[in-house]
This record gives structure tokens, sequence and C-alpha cells, in this order.
């Protein structure tokens, strides 16, 4: 195999060299051993001793000979010569870190050695497996633990497994394995000595010797620890004992933010008796253990010991201690007994026994697990309780003894066991317990544990404070400004800036001096840093919909009001945020949770339409207080909620405005005669909705406002509309900026009565689709005279301007006031906003054009000397004024959806432009150049190069022009002189037989495979709008209605009435204007409080159905019968340990019987008579230890 150190592609050179440039600091910190001392008689023999082999003297020997060797006494220190990447030959392309070091590092610096430069995550749980260095066969339970179980709990927790050994082991994206291994067992440990470092050490595996063992490729890192010898078990113990107690003390969570200490615990499998002394160092540091009885061994002794301790003898403490027990000398020969019968042959055995006494004062931090007789997949419900139940041993007095278990539980992300153990009713719970907890919860992603809390006694009021709005730290220096202006980049002009008022500003305020005015305010102390958040849920909501979290966001939408309207704004940013996101996976998965939140939105206003359609209506153009002043429709619109439009209430509705007060089966035809002969509009030619029918509904749902001054003139929310009264009225009695209406300010209120005449009027004339047909109307008789002067009354300059190009211009100023009065005179905006609303719609792109370049054709044609291209610029701005007409078929049902495809085909002929044009250039440079030698003419060359391949796609090929064998009548000549000064170039006949297969090859391309592929790609266009055409159609009518809903009644020219009109009213009179405020109805009070429970009511009566449904479905119904199975699982388990016990019982019955008889036998024959028989014995029907069983 070739060596990647060597000849490897630039790249991964690179990269090396990277590496080994940032880890060439590891030996001036980190250390090696070397022995320098002898032991007198340690000459090992291959297999035979065990005692420690050291090395021999080389450069390093001492001449002092001792007989007791010690690490730190009788070996030195010297920079380390093995450290890295390791490549495993054979294996996979991954490489694994390691490290050779001292038994005595600091942990702090390997700790740091392994998150901060190798690039491991920070885990949220170690599980230390002791054990298992003795080469015997596994039993099939212990690998389904380590491969189920243990696997299993590690993803839960994102852990770190260290082992002591290389055994086997299952490494997932999540489970980063780590193994500490003493450095003298290492097999082949030469291939990775290298002082400078290895970036990668190729390591091969041969045959193991007895006394070492070689590294397994399944470990994403190794610590080779070193303490000087070779063939030595047991040099790494004590470091392992203090890494694990260090990484104890860290925190767990993103960023440490997590509410406890990273969880350590250790787990027994098998093992030697040596390791007594590793169970006893750990256990003094008070880590817990998890022992694995049944697997042999040291864990078969131990549990034996501790699960028989009941009949040990156990003296109290005499002195002023804490009272613990000790050890009696009955325990201690029971403890020597059993020693000796798992460990026969072990030599000190009186310092081992020590050892377990050691243990067993410890012995509430040691779990026994069964694995026989308890399934793999309950390992880590078995982990966390004995986590749980040793740290409940270092807990305090004053501590609440619950409060460490929910804090694992949330690490863990246990909900299960949170439900039954500690939130079951039993216990009481404080919100100064929850709130840490509450915490992790929120910056981990864990929704199912921010429900549980806010059901068991947690107050999102209380808890969402400013200051928790903006985390201090490090990590998170954002401020409530801040996310305001990312929220203000994302929603755009949808709705007003959001915590503007928490931060006392103005929302016209201009970017610039808003930033100012935050950056004075943010160096004082912050009122707001210490008020609660008005919307906590919603403010939770957007902080999840930002983090792309979607379970979590689900979650606080449900908690939050006004559902439609929140799961509108989540489709509206995830959308914005989708196209912002270079990564494939998150923005997929962005676009899936906005789909999702469009569909909520579309299913709970379904709901609402079916209970009411009246108040569905209101709930439409309710101005949100929440949401900053916007509605359902306008964000709907924003998102690009063509789902959510495309609902028959949201039609409904537009439907109704579209029409005023006429009634919606009025025939076109009629409102066409009736614009030519207004009177008939006070006829029955057209029929009108009475008041009676707008509001005999909404006198019975929304009263006035019970609340505001003047109940019989207070403000009403109508949503079966008269729009007389919403859209068109201009009071101009009244004072808006009284108190008593400032109120009430952008809400509808009840007009003042007026004569029929007027009324009628206005009905018919204000109506958004009377205004729509006489724009259309006008808009043709303007094209007309448009042409009119262009082809038979555009005079020259000296001639003067005619009547009729004086009436176009006219006309012309006309609409430029109305554009100007739609960018400038819409709504509450800066002027860069206004530019900025009306500059993203692409029709009103198209009239900045036509205008545009009728301003410059007019200046043009003023003067003689470019009158030619100013009637050339007109003519070309009729082309734009024509097309312009093409946004009229948004009105329409099937030429509306035509639009759409339009747009998307003009994208596919760009691309389709790109295929053709690179074909074209090299078939019209090759033709030219073939068919003419010399031809530096630039005009020829551009015509016969594009424009001539470009029309033979069309057919029009002169064959004359390019097959010499034809005759041509066009002079020609070769002098080069005469070819420069513009002559024709005669044709060459060499090569012209290419030039034929050329044509032949350019036009099977073009007219066969490119036209193809345009079609197809115009047929997969066609297909997809038109199965979907209603849904488009519906979408885009919205904005044809808003757009002749808030222009005036009068098409151009007379449409200068209005502007005049609004001029006096605006600027004279200061009377505001209420078409501003189109589509937008403000409720107070009562009247919005009602209409927030009903949408709730609704949401709920959703949501229950959904869950019901979800209940309902095969897999949940599977799911609960295997929960089913697996208790009575449980129970057949339970009821054969009763079982056992009861035959227990029987045989100490009977043995007690027995006794009693022979008891009462032998006194009643005396004592000078012998017994007839023996004194019973009681029957060890089972064994001591269960693990058998």
């Amino acid at each position: 195999m070739k060596d990647p150190g060597e000849g490897g592609e630039g790249g991964d050179g690179d990269k090396l060299g990277k590496s080994e440039k940032d880890q060439s600091w590891i030996p001036k910190i980190f250390k090696k051993r070397v022995c320098t001392t002898f032991r007198c008689g340690a000459v090992p023999v291959r297999g035979r001793e065990k005692r420690p082999r050291l090395r021999g003297p080389g450069d390093y020997f001492s001449t002092a000979i001792v007989n007791r060797w010690n690490s730190s006494q009788h070996s030195s220190e010297y920079p380390t010569d093995a450290f890295g990447e390791l490549q495993f030959a054979g294996a996979s392309k991954r490489h694994s870190h390691f490290l050779r070091m001292s038994w005595d590092t600091s942990p702090s610096k390997v700790y740091s050695l392994i998150t901060a430069h190798w690039g491991l995550p920070a885990p949220n749980l170690v599980v230390s497996v002791v054990g298992g260095e003795e080469r015997t066969k596994m039993k099939t339970w212990v690998r389904e633990v380590l491969r189920q179980g243990l696997v299993k709990a590690s993803q839960s927790t994102e852990a770190v497994r260290d082992h002591a050994t290389a055994a086997t082991s299952v490494s997932l994206s999540k489970v980063v394995a780590l193994g500490i291994a003493p450095w003298g067992l290492v097999h082949n440990r030469q291939q990775l000595v290298n002082p400078q470092g290895s970036f990668p050490a190729k390591y091969h595996i041969y045959d193991m010797s007895q006394d070492s063992c070689s590294l397994d490729n399944n470990y994403q890192a190794f610590l080779l620890v070193d303490d000087g010898s070779v063939g030595h078990r047991g040099g790494e113990t004590g470091f392992r004992a203090k890494l694990e107690d260090y990484i104890s003390h860290q925190r767990t969570g993103i960023w440490g933010s997590g509410s406890i200490d990273i969880p350590v615990l250790c787990m027994l499998i098998s093992g030697e008796a040596s390791i007594l002394e590793r169970v006893d160092l750990s256990l003094k540091n008070s880590m817990p253990w998890l022992v694995l009885a049944g697997s042999g061994g040291v864990a078969d002794f131990l549990s034996d010991v501790l699960e028989n301790r009941s009949s040990a003898t156990v003296v109290q403490s005499s002195g002023d201690g804490d009272g613990e027990a000790c050890p009696g000398v009955d325990l201690k020969d029971r403890i020597a007994e059993k020693f000796k019968k798992f460990f026969p042959s072990e030599a000190e055995m009186d310092k081992l026994v020590e050892r377990a006494l050691s243990i067993y004062q410890n012995r509430d931090l040691i779990t026994i697990y069964h694995g026989e007789q308890e399934a793999p997949n309950d390992f880590d419900t078995v982990l966390l309780k004995a986590l749980v139940a040793a740290s409940k041993q270092r807990l305090s007095v004053d501590a609440n003894p619950y409060n460490e278990e929910l804090k694992l539980a949330v690490t863990w992300n246990r909900v299960d066991i949170a439900k039954s153990e500690l939130f079951n009713g039993d216990i009481h719970w404080k919100y100064e317990d929850l709130e840490d907890s509450m915490t992790d919860a929120l910056i981990n992603d864990k929704p199912q544990f921010v429900r549980l809390f806010t059901e068991n006694g947690l107050s999102i009021l209380k808890y969402l404070t400013g200051s928790r709005e903006e985390p201090e730290g490090p990590e998170a220096l954002i401020s409530l400004f801040e996310v305001s202006g990312v929220l203000e980049l994302l929603m755009g002009d949808v709705c007003q800036p959001f915590y503007y008022d928490a931060l006392d500003l103005n929302p016209l305020l201009s970017r610039r001096k808003a930033l100012r005015r935050a950056r004075e305010l943010l160096r004082r102390d912050c009122l707001y840093r210490q008020s609660r958040c008005l919307c906590p849920w919603a403010s939770l909501f957007i902080w999840a919909v930002l983090q792309n979290r979607s379970e979590m966001a689900t979650f606080f939408w449900e908690m939050a009001g006004e559902s439609v309207l929140s799961a509108l704004s989540g489709c509206k940013i995830l959308r914005e945020l989708s196209k912002l996101e270079d990564e494939t996976e998150t923005k997929l998965s962005m676009k899936e949770l906005a789909q999702k939140f469009e569909n909520l939105a579309h299913d709970i206003f379904s709901s609402c339409y079916r209970s009411n359609e009246s108040r569905s209506f209101t709930l439409l153009i309710r101005k949100s207080p929440v949401w900053s002043g916007t509605t359902c429709l306008q964000m709907g619109m924003g998102a690009d909620a063509r789902l959510f439009f495309s609902h028959d209430g949201v039609q409904s509705l537009l439907s109704q405005i579209w029409w005023g007060d006429m009634k919606r089966n009025t025939e076109v035809w009629k409102l066409l005669i009736t614009l030519f002969c207004p009177v008939l509009c006070y006829t029955n030619f057209i029929s009108f909705r009475t008041h009676t029918d707008q509001l005999q509904d909404e006198e019975e749902e929304w009263k006035p406002n019970e609340d505001g001054p003047g109940s019989d003139e207070s403000a009403y929310g109508t949503t079966v509309f008269s729009f007389s009264d919403i859209k068109h009225i201009e009071t101009d009695e009244e004072d808006m900026s009284s108190p008593r209406n400032a109120a009430f300010r952008g809400v509808p209120r009840r007009p003042p009565k007026r004569p029929f005449i007027i009324s009628r009027w206005r009905q018919f004339w204000f109506a958004p689709v009377t205004s729509f047909l006489g724009n259309v109307l006008m808009y043709f008789f303007f094209l007309l005279l448009f042409a009119y002067v262009l082809l038979v009354d555009f005079l020259p300059p000296p001639s003067g301007l005619a009547p009729t190009e004086c009436v176009l211009y006219f006309w012309v100023f006309t609409i430029v006031c109305e554009e100007i009065r739609e960018t400038f005179f819409m709504g509450a905006m800066t002027w860069r906003q206004s530019m900025r609303v009306y500059i993203q719609d692409m029709w009103n792109k198209c009239d900045l054009a036509a205008i545009t370049l009728f301003i410059i054709g007019v200046i043009c044609r003023m003067f003689e000397w470019s009158y030619e291209f100013g009637r050339d610029v007109l003519c070309v701005d009729y082309m734009v004024f024509t097309l312009r007409l093409i946004h009229i078929f948004a009105f329409h049902k099937q030429l509306g959806p035509k639009i759409i495809m339009l747009g998307k085909m003009m994208k596919d002929v760009f691309f389709f432009l790109f295929f053709l044009g690179v074909w074209l250039m090299a078939y019209g440079v090759a033709n030219q150049a073939l068919v003419y030698p010399y031809d530096p003419s630039l005009d020829r060359i551009f015509r016969r190069v594009f424009y001539r391949p470009y029309l033979h796609i069309f057919g029009q090929i002169p064959v004359e022009e390019i097959d010499v064998g034809m005759e041509w009548d066009i002079s020609c000549t070769d002098n080069v002189t005469l070819i420069r000064e513009g002559a024709e170039p005669c044709r060459t006949q060499f090569g012209n037989w290419l030039v034929v297969i050329l044509l032949v090859i350019y036009l099977l391309v073009t007219n066969i495979v490119l036209i193809n592929l345009l079609i197809a790609m115009f047929s997969y266009t066609f297909s997809e709008v038109q199965a979907n055409s209603d849904i488009y159609w519906k979408f885009q009518r919205y904005n044809l209605i808003v757009q002749y809903h808030s222009r005036p009644s009068l098409a151009p020219p007379f449409i200068i009435l209005s502007h005049l009109n609004l001029f006096i009213k605006r600027i004279i009179r200061k009377v505001p204007s209420i078409k501003i405020h189109h589509f937008v109805l403000q409720l107070r009070g009562k009247a919005a409080n009602r209409l927030m429970t009903w949408e709730t009511i609704q949401k709920e009566d959703f949501l229950s159905a959904q869950n019901k449904i979800q209940r309902s479905s095969d897999s949940e119904r599977l799911k609960r019968v295997s929960v089913k199975v697996d208790d009575v699982l449980k129970n057949l388990t339970e009821s054969r340990d009763i079982d056992h016990r009861l035959r227990a019982l029987e045989n100490e019955m009977e043995y007690c019987s027995n006794a009693l008889s022979w008891i009462v036998e032998t006194l009643a024959q005396g004592s000078t008579f012998k017994p007839l028989r023996p004194p019973p014995t009681l029957k060890d029907t089972f064994p001591p230890s269960s693990s058998s069983t």
C-alpha cells in the first residue's frame, strides 16, 4: 500500500503539514518515562514471568540496583516521542489520534488536548469500561450489552467511552471511543515512535505475543500511559482515576452550559483480582460503579459479596466519626472464603481481601446488573439509576434529593423516567427547582422536558425576562436590538421592527438613527432587562425558528397565541433563512419545517372557517400587537404561502373585498354598461347588498367595544364588510387627534348616515372591481392614442406638437402622479422603505421602465438632431406599455396561471440560449473561416457568424453563399486592398465539402436536439404550473385586489381629480386617510380577547383531533402493544423470582418443622437415650448468587 505521506496529493500534504505544525508543541508539555534502574532478578521468561520487565540500561542506566522498583523513583522524564495521528494498515482511511505520556501527567492538560486540539466533542457522559483483559471468550449477553445497551446510552448523551484495553467496541457518530492503555503493553509500539510526530503513523497488526496487545481501529483516540515498564499491566490505573475525577468536575451541555457536572460511571466486566485496587481507588473518589454480575472474575466476586451481605456481622463505629459501619470479623472471614472460592491461586490474598473490605464500605456507590435476566434495551435506564443513586450520596443536607436526579434525566433526555419517577404527583416542585433544568433543556434542544416543566409549576412569564433574552457570557454577546435587526432583515417590510417598544425606539426612525439611539441605551442599565417579557411564548417561538429546531418550535407554536399568524410568521422566517443557507441538508430541513407551518396555518384556519365564517374573516385582517402590527394576509403574502391563500375562506374574503357592496354574482357586462351610463347604478340593473345583510351576523358576534367611551359610537370590528365604511370613508368632521378617538385610530368607525344618491354612488364607484374595469378600459384608449400619435400625428420639431400628442403627454403625467402616490403615500413608512417595497414588485419595475423610456423619448424628440432617436425610443416604449397589459390577466382564472408559466419559461429560455449560443458561435466561426479566407469587415463578420446561423434554424439557408458549386450573381474580388476598402471577398473552394457537413450537423443538433430540449423544458414547466394552477391564480389574485382597492376610483387621465381631492384633504385640511390601512382591523379590549380565545379553542380542537388520529395509527398501536408486552415479560420475570423465593421459604419452613419435631422427640426421650435420628439439615437448593439464574 502506498504511504500517504509520500507522493500524495498536494491537498493531503498541506493538511498533514498543518497538523504537524499545530501539534509541534506537544513534546514540550507531555513527557515519556524511561527506566533508569534495574530490579534484582527481574529477568523474565516469556509467558511465565508476570513481574515487571524493565528496559535495558542504554544511555539512561543508573548504577543503582533495587529489590522493589517504583516508577516515580526509578524512571526519568523526557519529551515524548510518540504522538500525532494513527492509520491502521488495511483498515479504513479514518485517522485516530494518539499520545504517549507519563503516568503523572496533569489530567487538565490531557482533557484540553482531547477537546480543543483533537476536536473531540465534550461528553455528556463518560463510561469507563474496566476488565476483560484476560484472553477468554466474552459471553454473548455481555457482547449484546456492549453493542446495544451501552451504545444506546452513549448515543442518547453523546458520551465518551474509555477502555482499559482494546476490547470489542462499536463506534458510531455520537459515540467517541477513547482507549487508555499502558505504553509497555502496546504491540509494535516502535511503529509509533517519531520525535517530530507522526501524521499519520502506519500501524500494522501482526500476531500478538503473550505480554502485549494490539491497538484497535474502532477507537478515535489513544492515550498511551508510560510508567517506564514493559509488559506490565496496571501502569495506567492511577492516571485513569485522575482523569475520570477531573472530567467529573466539568460541566455538561453546549459550551459547558449544562446544569450538572459530566457524569462518570465505571463499568466492571469480568476482570482479574488486581482490578480490586482500581475499584477501591475510584470509590474513594466517590466514583460510581456498575458491576455486570455473571460476566466472570472480579465482577462475580463483588456481586456475590455485596448481594449476600445481609448475614454479615457489622460493628458500629465507636469513635466520634459519622457513624459508618465497620466490617466485623465474621464479614472478613466470609469475604476471605469467597475470595478463595473465586481466586484460589492468588498469592497476595490478604492485601486483596482488605481492598474488598474497603470496597464494601462504599457499597452504596455500586450497582449490580444481571444482564442475563434483563434486556439490553433497558441498560440506559440502569446506567441512569446507578448515577442517580451515587449522586444522592454526595448531596448536602439542605439540597433537594430529587434535583440531581432531575438534572441527570434532562442530560440523558429521559423524559419517561422523569414522568414516572419525579413528576408522578408525589413530589412538590418549586419554581427554583426547575429553573436551571429549564435553561438546560432550552439550550440543548429538549422540548419534551420544556413541556413537562411548564405543565408542572414553571411559570414562563416569571422565567423569561429581558436578561434571559440576552444571555450574558462570551458566547452570546447579543442585544435585543441586534435580534431586531436580524428579524427586520428576514421579515422585510411585512411588519414593523421587533422589540422597538422594549428599547423605547420609534419604528419610523432610520436604521442609522435607531442604531445610535440603541447604543446610547445599551450603555446604561436597561430597564427592559429587569422586566418580564410580555409575549414569552412568541419570543421563544422566534428563537426556536431561528435555531431551526423543529420539535421545539412546534411546541412553542402550540403554546403561543395567534396560531394562524404565528405559523405564517415561522414559515416566512424559515423560507428567508433557507435562501441564505448554503448547506443542502439544512436548507432542505428549513423548507420542510416552513411547509409544515404553512400546513398548520391552513388547517387551523380551516377549523376556524368551519366554526364561524365572520370571525375567521376578522382573524385574517386583525392587526396583531404581538407580531408588530401585521395581519395574516400580509404575512401570508410575505411568506409566499400559496396553499394558505388557496383556502376557500381566504378567497371568500378577497371576493367580498373585490366586489365591495355589490353582490358577487353580478355580470361583468352590466358593470361595463354602467360605466358608460352611471345613472344605471340607481336602478335595479346592478344588485347591491343591503346594510342589514352586511351586519346581521356581526351584531351577534361583535358588539361595540364595551371598554371604550360612548358605546353607541365606539369602534366595532366588522368582518362581513361594508366597504364604504371601512375603506372609503374620508371623515371630514371628526378630529382623529382627540383623546377620545385616538384610542380607536386605525379601527373602522360606523359612518354617518348619507342620502341614498351619495351612498349608492359611492357603493358603485368605490368597489375595486369598478376601479379595475375603468382602468382597463382607459388603458386601452391610452394605447390607441399612443399608437395613433406614433403612426399618424408625430410631427418633427419645427412643426410643433399636435393636440393629440399633448393629450398623450398629459395622460402619461397623470400616470406618473399615480405611481408617485403608490410609492410615497401608502402607509407610515420612510421613503427608503417605500422605494424598496415599490421596486420589489415586477410590474412596478415595468411601469418605471416605461415611464423612464417615455421621458427620454419626449426629451429627444424636442430637438431636431435627436428627433429620430426619440421616435425610436418611444416606439420601444410603446411595446413596454403594451406588455403591461399582461397584468390584467391575473383577474382571469384561466389566463392568470399563464403569467406564472410565462415567467418560468423565460428562465428556461435563458438557460437554453446559453447552449444555443455556444453551439451557434462554434458553427458560425468555423463556417465563416472555411468559406471566406479573409474578410476584415466587422459588420459582415457579425452577420455571418451570428445572424446567418440563427436564421438557419428557421430554414433560411442561402445555399449560394455557402456552396461554392452554386453560382452567385454578386461580384467579388480576391484583392486584399479592395477587400479592406469594403469589397465583397470571394469564396474559397478548398474545404467547401466540410462546410456542407457542418451545416448538416448544425441543423441536426439545433432543430432536433436543442429545440426538443426547449420543448421538454416548457412541457415540464407547463405541467408543473398547470397541476397547481388554481393555487397560483388564487395567490396572485391578492396583489391585484390590494392594488385596485387602494387606487382612486377614477382612471387616468381623470385620476388627477382624485389626486387634487387627496391633496386638499391630506395636506391642507390634515384629514387622515383610512385607505392606507387597507385590509387592517384593530381590535382592543373584550373584542380582541374573545377573538383570541375563540382561535385558541379551534387550535386545541384541531390538535386534539390530530392526536387522536395519530394514536389510532398502526405504528402507534404497535408501539403500545410492544410496551404492554414488555410489561408482561417484566411481570413474568418478577413472578419467577417470587416463585424462587417461595420455594426457598418452603424449604426453610420444612427445615424448621423437622428441627422442632426432632427437638420434641429428643426432649421426650430424655438425656439417657440417644436420638433415634440425626438432626435435620437445611437444603441449599439455590446458589448464594442469583447471577446464575
